[in-house]
């Protein structure tokens, strides 16, 4: 999605921490010491250089903007902002897991198909199955 943008290096996807501070704040619209506050409240956390250096991916860049929108746009206060991102990301999780469990279904539900199929082909061709039907036989021996 973002591998195509401008300035992003080759193979480098949206998750990919690949922008300095300043250049963090101008892609958000925020100032850096913005930037520098919301990352020791744990609202967005940018990878590290092995310096210490902050260093931010699109993916950041789009959750600095939701942040800014929510709080300014919104009213939310922070502390409600990093509820509400908490809240995001577990029902991505969840969704995610979700989509794992209907794929596992899918494939046991495939494998009983061919389960069943290969009993049926088992079958021996000389029994032909019939309409069930119940009766009752009374059956008494003749006395000798």
């Amino acid at each position: 999605m973002f591998g195509g943008l401008p300035g992003l290096p080759h193979g480098a996807d949206e998750d990919t921490p690949v922008f300095v501070i300043s250049v963090a704040a101008q892609l958000s619209g925020l100032h850096a010491q913005t930037l520098r506050s919301y990352d020791r409240q744990g609202l967005v956390s940018p990878g590290r250089t092995s310096g210490g250096g902050r260093r931010y991916s699109m993916r950041d860049i789009a959750l600095l903007r939701e942040v800014q929108r929510l709080s300014q746009e919104a009213g939310v206060n922070l502390a409600g902002v990093k509820r509400i991102i908490e809240l995001e990301n577990q029902v991505d999780a969840l969704r995610a897991r979700v989509h794992e469990l209907t794929e596992e279904i899918a494939a046991a539900y495939a494998a009983a198909e061919q389960a069943t199929a290969a009993v049926h082909a088992s079958y021996r061709k000389d029994l032909v199955p019939t309409r069930q039907q119940t009766a009752l036989v009374v059956w008494k021996p003749k006395h000798r």
